[in-house]
């Protein structure tokens, strides 16, 4: 289920339904709880025991590139000066403009 997910983006609407997923998959593994001849679903902090407090979305962050990697470095990395614009000037010798 977290196929690349190190590249997915973690915003607040998508946090919840992995975590409404999340909850889903262990009440139908685990099933209802019996009390007093009456069944009904586990609750949060039941399912937390079961599961042992691990979280979808800090697995998913846990597989994401460190901050302190020369890669991650270089992709936020951002130059001092900017292009100029219109068309790149010919630089090179022996450029010649014609159509062949």
């Amino acid at each position: 289920m977290t196929y690349a997910s190190e590249t997915w983006v973690l915003k607040e609407n998508v946090i919840q339904k992995l975590l409404v997923f999340e909850r889903k998959i262990p009440r139908g593994i685990f099933g209802p709880t019996k009390e007093n001849q009456t069944r009904r679903i586990k609750n949060n902090e039941e399912l937390d025991k079961l599961i042992k407090h691990e979280n979808i979305v800090n697995h998913i962050k846990a597989q994401r590139m460190p901050e302190t990697r020369a890669t991650k470095k270089i992709f936020k990395w951002n130059p001092l000066t900017t292009r100029p614009r219109g068309r790149p000037k010919h630089r090179w010798e022996g450029h010649h403009t014609g159509p062949w």
